[in-house]
């Protein structure tokens, strides 16, 4: 029985440490910094958008087909893809469909934070898979006058593992690994169609 306690011991330390989010935001990989250092973890930003409903925005900037396929988390209020994928091209050196940027990106955000009752000055989560996109569409926000756009930084699945059996799976940090709530049906006022 001793070796059995010890063993679940182990693997859940093993699973706390993986979904724990990174809170030296100064060790950020640069792909997801942001020249306002905005920075917040899927964690930080359900408490956030919990604790203040109608003054934070989530906005999931991932594209439908992730959001079709993969869920979308229950506080967002709005899917607005900053990218959509280019069915006509695939980038054989990341193993994925070319990305092209939503054109509408900003009018779609600025249409709906004006619905909301909301502005430029309001707190804004932005959440892709994994703090990139998310990151660059902060980057765009703080260009066109936005204060507080945030990027979550370890997104909606959250990085990949670095080494081991699940190496490249996305199991360390995120919404989904830190079990917060998200549902495959997502209300379709909340959803983008173009």
């Amino acid at each position: 029985m001793h070796k059995f306690s010890l063993i679940l011991l182990m693997l859940f330390s093993v699973a706390c440490t993986q979904q724990q989010a990174p809170e030296d935001f100064s060790q950020l990989p640069e792909k997801k910094q942001t020249p306002q250092a905005l920075y917040v973890t899927a964690v930080q930003a359900h408490n956030l958008k919990t604790q203040d409903p109608d003054n934070v925005y989530l906005v999931d900037v991932r594209t439908q087909a992730e959001v079709e396929f993969l869920g979308m988390p229950t506080t967002a209020d709005v899917n607005i893809p900053y990218m959509f994928n280019d069915l006509s091209e695939w980038d054989s050196e990341k193993h994925r469909y070319q990305k092209v940027p939503n054109s509408n990106f900003s009018v779609t955000l600025e249409e709906k934070l004006e619905e909301a009752g909301l502005n430029k000055d309001t707190t804004i989560l932005l959440m892709c898979r994994s703090g990139t996109r998310s990151s660059k569409a902060a980057n765009l926000l703080n260009q066109l006058g936005y204060t507080k756009a945030y990027t979550v930084v370890d997104g909606y699945e959250g990085d990949k593992v670095k080494e081991g059996a699940h190496k490249g799976q996305r199991l360390v940090n995120g919404w989904r690994n830190a079990d917060l709530p998200w549902t495959y049906k997502p209300a379709e006022e909340k959803l983008y169609i173009e």
